[in-house]
């Protein structure tokens, strides 16, 4: 018998992939990116579902909310007119053929895969804030900063009336 929590699976696995093919296949970018907040929203729930509360959160706080808005805020900084055909967006026929290749080779790989149950590995979150904020702390400080020059770097080769 199928229990509720397969068919949740289900269900969200499924909007998953239509959220992601609909990113792809919208011409306008502020609706990509709507629909790219919406597949993070529904990969939070996969994660609350799968009983990973830390990842659920983080997926929500820092996806669906930050890189959604940074996204967005990039669009409207760079563009004058974001809902015109000019800033469309498009799938032609090398991705298209890209992405069918690459689904070729996970069904391949997923039929190689063991099918028996694994040991899973329990992990502290204390240790990962450990190694996060202090062994690895400067190192995530100075990918922010590059990321954060690469924004305003492209914020200024994109904006308008520059010679």
């Amino acid at each position: 018998m199928i229990g509720l929590a397969t068919i949740a699976f289900a269900v969200l696995a499924g909007v998953a992939v239509l959220t992601a093919v609909a990113a792809l296949l919208v011409r306008e970018l502020v609706h990509t990116i709507l629909w790219i907040a919406l597949f993070f929203v529904d990969l939070s729930a996969i994660y609350f579902l799968l009983e990973a509360p830390f990842l659920g959160v983080l997926q929500l706080g820092v996806y669906a909310g930050a890189v959604t808005v940074l996204l967005l805020f990039g669009i409207m900084v760079t563009r004058k007119r974001i809902f015109s055909r000019e800033a469309a967006t498009g799938l032609g026929p090398a991705p298209v053929a890209l992405a069918l290749l690459t689904f070729v080779f996970v069904v391949a790989a997923v039929g190689e895969l063991p099918s028996g149950p694994s040991a899973l590995q329990v992990y502290a979150p204390s240790d990962l804030s450990a190694a996060l904020f202090g062994t690895y702390g400067p190192w995530v400080l100075i990918l922010g900063i590059i990321m954060l020059t690469s924004v305003s770097g492209a914020i200024y080769l994109v904006r308008e009336g520059r010679e």
